[in-house]
């Protein structure tokens, strides 16, 4: 072979290695993302499976770690609550007192001279049980052609339906907030004294979200009204009726929130950057997301909107490429955290207020930012564009302006992990219920997660707010505009 096309050859061969390396690379980062996810922190017996189809061994053990007969209980970590203190606000229903044979034998040989208390924890199950409500009729002595007289009946949610307010609430609070779908709730209600019908049930979501329309729709004035907004969504299956053969199409649950404030869900066919904009729609001010294009758009297009990006995201771009490059890594998880650490200082000595924490911000952010800027951009120039450190890299300087933004508005939080962390019910509701029956139900479920949402955030038993609020506004009707008391964060329970 001449020379000339034997050095071709090789540097053919050389370019289809460095491809190949590349996507090795790509491949096993990919895989300790996928162990990481499934696993956990903790080392599994089994392969991984992608492992095994790839043909990729699994790397060496690493030798066992002595164990510390002694170590530290770690910062932060809460002490754990004897059983006192766990049940101490659990009403006493019933006291047992146990007097001795001998003693009830002979009770005037006996003095008593002290006790020994200890508890047992009980349950009652549900129990399905009839409110008789009974309406007597009279007849005036003095006009026997006048009309009986009888009290209206009372008002309830569901007004051809025997369901209260309380059971209504029930069933939907086992659904979006317990993720019990229908179909198991109907297998249990055996239990519970009578059988309910899934399809009875079903009507009653719809009911729910009906009533608590006019309230979703004040709590998100309210957000869009204000000047910083967390945002967020996440993909929903439903069916789809177009579909034959009973497949499903994906669908999006987007939400907006604010710390302190209610969370709003909003459900949308697509995830399309048109749904951003008219999901924002009026809002002028702080808009923190994730990197996702529509939201960044949207500021583009919007000179009242100023978009924040989120810290949590940056941070684990670079954990999933720390098995890469653990130096380079750690060592910018480490500038990251001292963000984390010197919020979390201010917050320890209640310098919380916006204005201080702009301040404090410029004074101690602006040398861990430059150094970080600095370090990231050399780490970019010593990685491949398509390893996961070139893509963290990527990823945090295309989010600078953003995150630098947090600098001058100190009202912001330093992530997004807020209304995230509002995600979570819908998430695991979907993992049980696996798709929302109709694109008409994706509003409903809006709806209702919102509620309950803006109930844990404020603390509220999702239960007992939805049954006070559903009493209150059957007694005043759907047409009421006057609904601020009855949003979450202005709640009072009745009696109030």
């Amino acid at each position: 072979m001449p020379p000339e096309q034997l050095a071709q050859k090789v540097d053919t061969l050389e370019t289809e290695k460095a491809k190949l390396e590349l996507e090795v690379l790509e491949l096993r980062r990919q895989i300790d993302w996928f162990k990481r996810n499934l696993f956990g922190s903790g080392k599994s017996e089994k392969l991984d499976a992608l492992q095994t189809r790839l043909g990729i061994d699994e790397p060496e053990p690493e030798e066992p770690k002595k164990q510390k007969v002694a170590y530290e209980r770690k910062k932060g970590k809460k002490p754990r609550l004897s059983a006192e203190e766990q049940f101490e606000k659990l009403p006493v229903v019933e006291t047992v007192e146990l007097i001795p044979a001998a003693v009830q034998a002979e009770p005037e040989r006996y003095k008593r001279i002290g006790e020994e208390r200890t508890f047992e924890v009980d349950i009652t199950p549900p129990k399905l049980f009839k409110r008789e409500i009974v309406r007597p009729k009279f007849r005036c002595l003095d006009d026997r052609d006048a009309p009986p007289v009888i009290e209206p009946a009372l008002p309830r949610p569901a007004v051809c339906s025997f369901a209260s307010a309380g059971l209504m609430a029930y069933v939907v609070r086992s659904k979006y907030l317990h993720h019990l779908p229908l179909y198991r709730q109907e297998k249990m209600s055996a239990h519970w004294g009578a059988q309910l019908s899934r399809k009875t049930m079903s009507d009653w979501v719809g009911y729910v979200a009906d009533w608590f329309e006019p309230v979703y729709g004040r709590m998100r004035e309210c957000l869009l009204a204000g000047d910083y907004l967390q945002a967020d969504e996440t993909p929903v299956r439903y069916m789809d009726p177009d579909l034959k053969n009973g497949k499903t199409s994906q669908g999006y649950l987007w939400l907006i929130g604010r710390p302190g404030s209610d969370v709003v869900f909003d459900w949308r066919l697509t995830r399309r950057h048109e749904e951003a904009t008219t999901l924002l729609e009026g809002f002028e001010g702080l808009l923190q997301s994730d990197g996702y294009a529509a939201y960044e758009e949207l500021a583009k297009g919007n000179g009242a909107l100023t978009r924040i990006a989120c810290w949590a995201h940056v941070r684990r771009k670079f954990v999933e490429a720390e098995s890469e490059s653990p130096l380079a890594v750690r060592f910018i998880l480490r500038l990251i955290g001292n963000l984390y650490w010197m919020e979390n200082q201010w917050h320890l000595n209640k310098w919380d207020a916006p204005a201080w924490r702009t301040a404090l911000r410029r004074r101690d952010f602006a040398p861990v930012l430059s150094l970080l800027k600095r370090v990231v951009l050399k780490a970019r120039e010593r990685s491949l564009p398509r390893s996961g450190l070139g893509k963290a890299c990527g990823y945090l300087l295309g989010q600078w302006e953003a995150l630098i933004a947090q600098i001058q508005n100190g009202q912001v939080r330093l992530d997004n992990n807020l209304i995230e962390n509002a995600v979570r019910p819908s998430a695991l509701g979907k993992k049980n219920f696996l798709f929302i029956g109709s694109p008409e139900a994706g509003k409903r479920s809006a709806i209702i997660y919102s509620i309950i949402v803006s109930c844990q955030r404020h603390g509220i038993d999702p239960l007992s707010y939805m049954r006070d609020v559903l009493g209150k506004m059957a007694k005043t009707g759907k047409n009421t505009k006057d609904v601020d008391h009855l949003i979450p964060s202005n709640w009072l329970p009745s009696g109030n």
